[in-house]
């Protein structure tokens, strides 16, 4: 005979859960695509306009601060204009601007400069990446709202 506490433990049965795969299979593809082309334009800008051995890095400087001002403006219109599909900021955002936006060339060029006997160079490339990139997201997201406020009846 079987106690009635373990009777009712027996008959639960669990809820089948839905593999995590089935669920982010999508947003995983997406992100993957977006960041594919992301870097491929990062790169191509980078061919586009090289680097000499101890000077700016101009092509990696202006690929950050553009791809932060994108995305202020991308963050201000599915936020407050549009109701995107749910793919879309996976695939834009962290795809695409995270591929064309880059922290570790950021880091390596820092990198090389120090070592390669330009420390001022490097600081200055630290300091006005950092103060350009914020600034230019800042200064996006204000024009963006400014103008979406403007065009309202």
């Amino acid at each position: 005979m079987t106690a009635p506490e373990a009777e009712s433990i027996r008959t639960r049965t669990r809820t089948p859960r839905q593999p995590v795969w089935r669920g982010q299979g999508a947003v995983i593809a997406v992100v993957a695509l977006g960041g594919a082309l992301g870097a491929i334009a990062r790169y191509a800008l980078a061919l586009w306009w090289p680097t000499a051995s101890g000077a700016f890095p101009w092509a990696t400087f202006w690929t950050n601060v553009v791809g932060c001002a994108v995305i202020g403006v991308f963050m201000v219109v599915i936020t407050d204009v549009w109701a995107a599909h749910r793919l879309v900021r996976p695939f834009f955002g962290t795809g695409v601007l995270g591929g064309f936006t880059t922290f570790s060339t950021y880091a390596v060029d820092i990198q090389r400069l120090v070592d390669g006997g330009h420390p001022g160079t490097g600081l200055a490339y630290l300091a006005a990446t950092l103060l350009a990139a914020l600034t230019a997201v800042w200064l996006a997201m204000t024009a963006s709202r400014r103008v979406l406020k403007w065009r309202q009846p």
